[in-house]
């Protein structure tokens, strides 16, 4: 399964660029249209194929956990009865159920396993489980052991493979020192004169402040009853939501806070590198400005990297340099390797604004100068005798961000409107 997922995955790649290859600067516009929705058509399914190949990796972990927590379960066998050793006979609906998780084809099952599935499919009975007096009233009904939860992507700038991360125990005001000396050069001296001492090439020093800004999630209730009764673990599950409710608001403030009385997020704090031309779409030429506008000694950093939203990222995959060459590179998700663009790393960030008048759409540099202050860990705490005999929960987290050098990351602005 996987090696077809591969396979699949490469071919997409492909199809998806023989879509931008046909459009050429004579191409008409509707003809360039249609490639163009072709294009996002395919990358729409590479994306989920990638998904696919994640997803067929966990299920296949969970499966070998779950085999193996059946296999301590199973009871073992009297004398006379079969050994633990001996192969045991699946049952009907095991066999159905693996058919089901094949697509509905027979031909991965075992001779045996058809054989159990034809005997049980084979069976007719009077006594029916749609007619409630036929025998409807004895079947429970039955919950899934597994709740399906929305998600949203809100990483990355909490996480210290990004940015350089911070952890103190207190809040107490934190004073990060600067110094930019890099404007400063030596001067010639001619022989027997005097060196200048006049103070005027003095280093300077200044300094950056990081608080401990405090944010969170409300109380949330609920009744002794629905802790009772309730299938799942109610505390357990309003925690999960609770923490990532902290951790969306940790990248938002972290990403576009003001830095008036909350955290100076990166594209706040980030100077300009490169202006688009275009309200709502930018270049490969305009990508390539935003990169060497960082200066290259934070180009060297093992940090540094671009960062956009998802749908900017959609545009990006279109592009092109000037030999015709895709800036964005495909990585290998069976190897670990990431895809990359122009030859660096990129992170997906959605609170990073999208293509639209005035907006600063993409980010370049070294995210190692931003420093996010972490006083502690997230907290989430469960009130039971304050709301008794109900209960409630809730969550917070103190943190500040800001960054080092402010010529460390630039961003793309689009043109206004």
């Amino acid at each position: 399964m996987s090696t077809t997922l591969q396979d699949r995955r490469g071919r997409l790649v492909t199809q998806a660029r023989e879509a931008l290859d046909e459009i050429k600067g004579n191409t008409d516009e509707a003809r360039s249209a249609e490639l163009n929705e072709r294009h996002d058509a395919i990358m729409t399914e590479f994306d989920g194929v990638e998904g696919m190949i994640e997803r067929e990796a966990r299920v296949t972990a969970a499966e070998a956990r779950a085999e193996d927590h059946r296999a301590s379960q199973r009871p073992i066998p009297a004398d006379g009865e079969a050994r633990a050793d001996q192969a045991v006979a699946p049952e009907y609906r095991e066999v159905f159920h693996k058919m089901l998780k094949a697509g509905g084809e027979v031909s991965d099952l075992t001779t045996e396993e058809r054989s159990i599935l034809k005997r049980g499919a084979a069976e007719m009975r009077a006594q029916s489980v749609g007619t409630t007096t036929a025998g409807g009233f004895t079947v429970p009904v039955e919950l899934a052991s597994f709740i399906v939860q929305s998600m949203v992507a809100w990483g990355p700038m909490y996480n210290e493979d990004i940015c350089t991360t911070i952890n103190t125990a207190s809040g107490n005001q934190l004073n990060i020192p600067t110094v930019n000396d890099t404007a400063v050069t030596a001067e010639a001296r001619a022989e027997n004169a005097a060196m200048v001492d006049d103070g005027g090439k003095d280093v300077t020093f200044g300094q950056k402040r990081l608080d401990a800004y405090v944010f969170d999630t409300e109380f949330v209730k609920w009744s002794l009853e629905l802790n009772q009764d309730s299938v799942f673990n109610i505390e357990s599950l309003m925690g999960t939501l609770l923490g990532e409710r902290l951790g969306r608001i940790a990248n938002a403030q972290l990403t576009t806070g003001t830095g008036s009385s909350a955290p100076n997020g990166i594209v706040t704090a980030s100077a300009l590198g490169n202006t688009a031309a275009a309200v709502a779409a930018i270049t490969g030429d305009e990508i390539i400005n935003l990169l060497h506008s960082v200066d290259p000694a934070y180009r060297q950093s093992p940090k540094a990297r671009f960062m956009f939203n998802d749908s900017t990222l959609a545009a990006i995959r279109k592009l092109k340099d000037g030999q015709g060459n895709y800036l964005w590179t495909m990585g290998n998700i069976q190897n670990g390797q990431p895809g990359s663009l122009l030859g660096y790393n990129y992170s997906i960030n959605q609170a990073v604004a999208s293509l639209g008048a005035a907006a600063k759409v993409a980010l370049f540099g070294d995210f190692g100068k931003y420093y996010v202050r972490k006083v502690g860990a997230p907290i989430i705490g469960v009130m039971r005798e304050r709301f008794w005999p109900d209960l409630g929960i809730a969550g917070l987290i103190r943190f500040d961000g800001e960054l080092g050098d402010a010529a460390a990351v630039k961003h793309l602005v689009t043109a206004a409107a």
